[in-house]
Protein backbone atom coordinates (compact mmCIF):
# COMPACT_ATOMS: atom_id res chain seq x y z
CA UNK A 1 0.00 0.00 0.00
CA UNK A 2 2.11 3.32 -0.99
CA UNK A 3 1.36 6.57 0.36
CA UNK A 4 2.87 8.43 -2.37
CA UNK A 5 0.94 10.82 -4.04
CA UNK A 6 0.98 10.53 -7.80
CA UNK A 7 2.34 13.36 -9.87
CA UNK A 8 2.83 15.15 -7.00
CA UNK A 9 3.52 19.02 -6.93
CA UNK A 10 4.44 21.09 -4.32
CA UNK A 11 2.27 23.18 -2.64
CA UNK A 12 3.56 26.56 -1.25
CA UNK A 13 0.76 27.33 1.92
CA UNK A 14 0.25 30.85 2.79
CA UNK A 15 2.87 31.86 5.25
CA UNK A 16 1.43 31.70 9.14
CA UNK A 17 1.61 28.73 11.69
CA UNK A 18 -1.15 27.10 10.04
CA UNK A 19 -0.04 24.78 7.61
CA UNK A 20 -2.73 22.17 6.53
CA UNK A 21 -6.07 21.34 7.81
CA UNK A 22 -7.11 17.22 8.29
CA UNK A 23 -10.84 17.14 8.22
CA UNK A 24 -13.11 14.19 9.15
CA UNK A 25 -16.52 13.96 6.79
CA UNK A 26 -19.40 12.17 8.48
CA UNK A 27 -20.56 14.39 11.85
CA UNK A 28 -17.94 17.51 10.75
CA UNK A 29 -18.71 18.51 7.38
CA UNK A 30 -21.95 16.60 6.72
CA UNK A 31 -24.34 15.05 9.06
CA UNK A 32 -24.82 12.03 7.84
CA UNK A 33 -25.14 10.20 10.84
CA UNK A 34 -28.69 9.60 10.94
CA UNK A 35 -28.60 8.52 7.64
CA UNK A 36 -25.98 5.45 8.74
CA UNK A 37 -28.40 5.03 11.24
CA UNK A 38 -31.35 4.29 9.05
CA UNK A 39 -29.34 2.26 7.02
CA UNK A 40 -28.27 0.04 9.77
CA UNK A 41 -31.50 -0.26 11.42
CA UNK A 42 -33.38 -1.39 7.80
CA UNK A 43 -30.60 -3.96 7.09
CA UNK A 44 -31.05 -5.40 10.58
CA UNK A 45 -34.82 -5.94 10.59
CA UNK A 46 -34.90 -6.92 7.03
CA UNK A 47 -33.54 -9.96 8.29
CA UNK A 48 -35.59 -10.28 10.95
CA UNK A 49 -34.01 -9.10 13.80
CA UNK A 50 -33.40 -5.50 15.98
CA UNK A 51 -30.97 -2.62 15.93
CA UNK A 52 -31.21 0.00 18.79
CA UNK A 53 -30.09 3.16 18.97
CA UNK A 54 -27.37 2.03 21.50
CA UNK A 55 -26.21 -0.36 18.94
CA UNK A 56 -25.92 2.73 16.64
CA UNK A 57 -24.02 4.92 19.10
CA UNK A 58 -21.50 1.97 19.37
CA UNK A 59 -20.72 2.39 15.39
CA UNK A 60 -20.51 6.21 15.38
CA UNK A 61 -16.57 7.06 13.93
CA UNK A 62 -15.00 3.71 13.88
CA UNK A 63 -13.62 1.90 10.75
CA UNK A 64 -16.50 0.46 8.57
CA UNK A 65 -15.47 -3.16 8.85
CA UNK A 66 -15.32 -2.61 12.84
CA UNK A 67 -19.11 -1.71 12.10
CA UNK A 68 -20.06 -4.73 10.01
CA UNK A 69 -18.80 -7.24 12.48
CA UNK A 70 -21.52 -5.80 14.67
CA UNK A 71 -24.16 -6.37 12.30
CA UNK A 72 -23.34 -9.43 11.25
CA UNK A 73 -23.52 -10.29 15.28
CA UNK A 74 -26.49 -8.80 15.42
CA UNK A 75 -27.84 -11.56 12.80
CA UNK A 76 -27.48 -10.37 9.17
CA UNK A 77 -25.73 -13.08 7.34
CA UNK A 78 -24.10 -11.04 4.60
CA UNK A 79 -20.07 -10.95 4.36
CA UNK A 80 -18.38 -7.51 5.54
CA UNK A 81 -18.05 -6.62 1.71
CA UNK A 82 -21.56 -6.89 1.25
CA UNK A 83 -23.00 -5.30 4.80
CA UNK A 84 -20.60 -2.39 3.50
CA UNK A 85 -21.78 -1.89 0.01
CA UNK A 86 -25.33 -2.02 1.15
CA UNK A 87 -24.74 0.52 4.08
CA UNK A 88 -22.70 2.69 1.51
CA UNK A 89 -25.41 2.48 -0.94
CA UNK A 90 -28.23 3.78 0.97
CA UNK A 91 -26.21 6.78 2.37
CA UNK A 92 -25.00 7.06 -0.30
CA UNK A 93 -28.36 8.05 -2.43
CA UNK A 94 -29.71 9.99 0.34
CA UNK A 95 -26.61 12.21 0.46
CA UNK A 96 -27.61 12.44 -3.82
CA UNK A 97 -31.17 14.34 -2.51
CA UNK A 98 -29.84 16.20 -0.13
CA UNK A 99 -26.83 17.17 1.43
CA UNK A 100 -27.18 17.42 5.18
CA UNK A 101 -24.06 20.06 6.15
CA UNK A 102 -23.03 20.86 9.57
CA UNK A 103 -23.31 24.52 10.39
CA UNK A 104 -19.99 26.57 9.52
CA UNK A 105 -18.18 23.66 7.42
CA UNK A 106 -18.22 25.35 3.85
CA UNK A 107 -17.97 28.13 5.11
CA UNK A 108 -14.61 27.51 6.94
CA UNK A 109 -13.63 25.39 3.97
CA UNK A 110 -14.36 28.20 1.46
CA UNK A 111 -12.04 30.60 3.82
CA UNK A 112 -9.13 28.08 3.92
CA UNK A 113 -9.01 27.91 0.61
CA UNK A 114 -8.87 31.45 -0.16
CA UNK A 115 -6.26 31.83 2.11
CA UNK A 116 -4.24 28.91 0.74
CA UNK A 117 -4.45 26.70 3.69
CA UNK A 118 -4.38 23.03 2.23
CA UNK A 119 -7.48 20.90 3.25
CA UNK A 120 -7.54 16.94 3.52
CA UNK A 121 -10.48 14.83 3.64
CA UNK A 122 -10.14 11.95 6.58
CA UNK A 123 -12.58 9.56 6.59
CA UNK A 124 -14.07 5.60 7.17
CA UNK A 125 -15.92 6.47 4.49
CA UNK A 126 -15.20 4.72 0.75
CA UNK A 127 -14.89 6.42 -2.00
CA UNK A 128 -18.49 6.44 -3.83
CA UNK A 129 -19.78 8.51 -0.80
CA UNK A 130 -16.60 11.04 -0.21
CA UNK A 131 -17.14 11.74 -3.83
CA UNK A 132 -20.46 12.53 -3.67
CA UNK A 133 -19.80 14.91 -0.49
CA UNK A 134 -16.76 16.20 -2.29
CA UNK A 135 -18.75 17.13 -5.68
CA UNK A 136 -21.47 19.25 -3.89
CA UNK A 137 -18.05 21.13 -2.90
CA UNK A 138 -15.96 24.00 -5.15
CA UNK A 139 -13.76 22.35 -7.24
CA UNK A 140 -10.03 21.83 -5.57
CA UNK A 141 -11.56 22.23 -2.15
CA UNK A 142 -9.53 19.36 -0.97
CA UNK A 143 -6.11 18.73 -1.70
CA UNK A 144 -6.78 14.86 -1.34
CA UNK A 145 -8.73 12.29 0.49
CA UNK A 146 -7.95 9.24 2.08
CA UNK A 147 -11.04 6.77 2.44
CA UNK A 148 -11.32 3.57 5.02
CA UNK A 149 -10.30 1.54 1.89
CA UNK A 150 -6.91 3.02 2.13
CA UNK A 151 -5.85 2.15 5.05
CA UNK A 152 -5.29 -1.18 7.23
CA UNK A 153 -6.71 0.21 10.36
CA UNK A 154 -9.31 2.41 10.62
CA UNK A 155 -10.12 5.00 13.56
CA UNK A 156 -9.29 5.01 16.63
CA UNK A 157 -5.85 3.60 15.08
CA UNK A 158 -3.65 6.56 13.81
CA UNK A 159 -3.31 5.40 10.68
CA UNK A 160 -5.48 7.53 8.77
CA UNK A 161 -4.25 10.19 9.87
CA UNK A 162 -0.78 9.55 9.88
CA UNK A 163 -1.27 8.55 6.20
CA UNK A 164 -2.80 11.82 5.50
CA UNK A 165 -0.03 13.64 6.59
CA UNK A 166 2.83 11.42 5.00
CA UNK A 167 1.36 11.91 1.65
CA UNK A 168 0.53 16.11 2.44
CA UNK A 169 4.49 15.87 3.35
CA UNK A 170 5.53 15.21 0.08
CA UNK A 171 3.40 18.39 -1.12
CA UNK A 172 4.16 20.59 1.69
CA UNK A 173 7.78 21.58 2.58
CA UNK A 174 8.51 21.31 5.95
CA UNK A 175 5.14 20.17 7.28
CA UNK A 176 4.96 20.12 11.29
CA UNK A 177 2.06 17.72 13.08
CA UNK A 178 2.46 20.59 15.50
CA UNK A 179 1.13 23.05 12.74
CA UNK A 180 -1.52 20.58 11.41
CA UNK A 181 -4.91 20.81 12.39
CA UNK A 182 -7.06 17.62 12.93
CA UNK A 183 -11.36 18.56 13.18
CA UNK A 184 -13.83 15.60 14.12
CA UNK A 185 -16.89 15.05 16.40
CA UNK A 186 -16.24 11.19 17.66
CA UNK A 187 -14.11 9.29 20.04
CA UNK A 188 -12.57 7.12 17.69
CA UNK A 189 -11.94 9.81 15.45
CA UNK A 190 -10.41 12.36 18.02
CA UNK A 191 -8.64 9.41 19.51
CA UNK A 192 -7.07 8.47 16.19
CA UNK A 193 -5.80 12.57 15.39
CA UNK A 194 -4.26 12.76 18.89
CA UNK A 195 -2.24 9.39 18.18
CA UNK A 196 -1.12 10.53 15.17
CA UNK A 197 0.40 13.39 17.29
CA UNK A 198 -2.20 16.48 15.49
CA UNK A 199 -3.56 19.77 16.70
CA UNK A 200 -6.87 18.20 17.39
CA UNK A 201 -9.88 19.89 17.10
CA UNK A 202 -13.43 18.30 18.85
CA UNK A 203 -16.38 19.45 17.52
CA UNK A 204 -18.82 16.57 19.18
CA UNK A 205 -22.26 16.53 17.43
CA UNK A 206 -24.22 12.97 17.52
CA UNK A 207 -22.11 11.97 21.07
CA UNK A 208 -20.70 13.50 23.91
CA UNK A 209 -16.75 13.47 23.98
CA UNK A 210 -14.93 12.19 27.44
CA UNK A 211 -12.75 15.36 28.50
CA UNK A 212 -9.20 15.62 27.28
CA UNK A 213 -6.51 18.56 28.22
CA UNK A 214 -4.59 17.22 24.93
CA UNK A 215 -7.40 18.43 22.23
CA UNK A 216 -9.65 21.75 21.54
CA UNK A 217 -13.20 21.77 21.97
CA UNK A 218 -15.79 23.71 20.06
CA UNK A 219 -19.63 23.77 20.14
CA UNK A 220 -19.97 24.42 16.35
CA UNK A 221 -18.14 25.77 13.58
CA UNK A 222 -20.46 28.21 12.44
CA UNK A 223 -18.61 31.59 12.87
CA UNK A 224 -15.84 29.98 13.41
CA UNK A 225 -12.30 31.49 11.53
CA UNK A 226 -8.84 30.73 9.93
CA UNK A 227 -7.50 32.88 12.23
CA UNK A 228 -9.38 30.37 15.02
CA UNK A 229 -7.40 27.63 13.97
CA UNK A 230 -3.97 29.34 13.52
CA UNK A 231 -4.48 30.44 17.43
CA UNK A 232 -4.82 26.87 18.14
CA UNK A 233 -1.40 26.29 16.27
CA UNK A 234 -0.06 29.02 17.67
CA UNK A 235 -1.31 27.70 21.30
CA UNK A 236 0.55 24.39 20.77
CA UNK A 237 3.83 25.79 19.34
CA UNK A 238 3.89 27.62 22.41
CA UNK A 239 3.36 25.12 24.74
CA UNK A 240 5.93 22.83 23.08
CA UNK A 241 8.69 25.52 23.28
CA UNK A 242 8.06 25.81 26.88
Amino acid sequence: MSSSVPNAQQICPAPGPLQAVLWDMDGTIVDTEPYWIQAEKDLVRSYGGTWTDSDAEAMVGQALTHGAGLLQNAGVPLTVREIIDRLIGEVTAKVRIQVPWRPGARELLAELGETGVPCVMVTMSEPVLAKEVCGQLPAGTFTFVVTGDMVRQGKPHPEPYQLAFDRLSELVPDLSKDRVVAIEDSFPGVTSARAAGLVTLAVPHFLPLPPDEGRHDWDTLAGRTAADLTFLVSAASAGASR
